[in-house]
């Protein structure tokens, strides 16, 4: 189905770097998709001050938060699943998508080949490459029932923490490796002085 079919766009508002404070509302600026956040979020980690609540337009837990610029083709309509308990504000250059599907199945279908393939039709290119709602509304998705979206994400979710984590999975053994390598080369080169 199209994203427009499944659910509603809604553009976010303006706010400047002027208008970041270390403690205020919780924003994501279209650059905070492609630097801090996955697949998904549940805590801002840029703040606009409290005052422009009434001019600001938010995301909803579960909603999609879509940068809708970037400089390159591959990086124009990153998508974020919104997951906090509290609205995040969200700036004019990300579009917010309502629907009732689950929300991390809806973001990683944002990431996948056939989905960049079809997105790299509707990109402006320009200096900054761009993608409008109307465009966005055009794209389709797979839409299977929700039990099939819940085991889907699973299964990713668990692949993703084996590849990204840390503390576990493939980084995890890599940095255990290096330790390892660093180990025996230390002992294989320290030689003890000829008495």
């Amino acid at each position: 189905m199209t994203l427009g079919e499944i659910g509603k766009f809604t553009r976010g508002r303006r706010f400047t770097k002027d208008d970041y404070v270390p403690n205020g509302i919780g924003c994501i600026h279209y650059g905070d998709i492609y630097t801090q956040h996955g697949t998904s979020a549940t805590q801002a980690v840029s703040h606009v001050r409290a005052d422009l609540a009434s001019t600001l337009r938010f995301a909803q837990q579960g909603d999609i938060v879509i940068a809708a610029v970037g400089e390159t083709v591959e990086d124009v309509g990153k998508a974020v699943a919104w997951l906090g308990e509290d609205e995040v504000a969200i700036h004019d250059d990300c579009f917010v998508f309502q629907h009732s599907m689950n929300p991390k199945f809806v973001s990683y279908c944002f990431q996948t080949q056939r989905f960049n393939a079809e997105k790299n039709k509707f990109v402006a290119r320009a200096k900054v490459k761009r993608l409008s709602g109307e465009s966005l509304a055009k794209l389709t998705i797979p839409v299977p029932p929700l039990e099939e979206q819940e085991r889907i994400v699973a299964i990713l979710d668990k692949f993703d923490a084996l590849v990204n984590d840390m503390s576990f999975g493939l980084p995890a053994e890599i940095k255990a490796r290096r330790q390892q390598y660093t180990h025996y080369r230390d002992r294989l080169l320290t030689f003890r002085e000829a008495a």
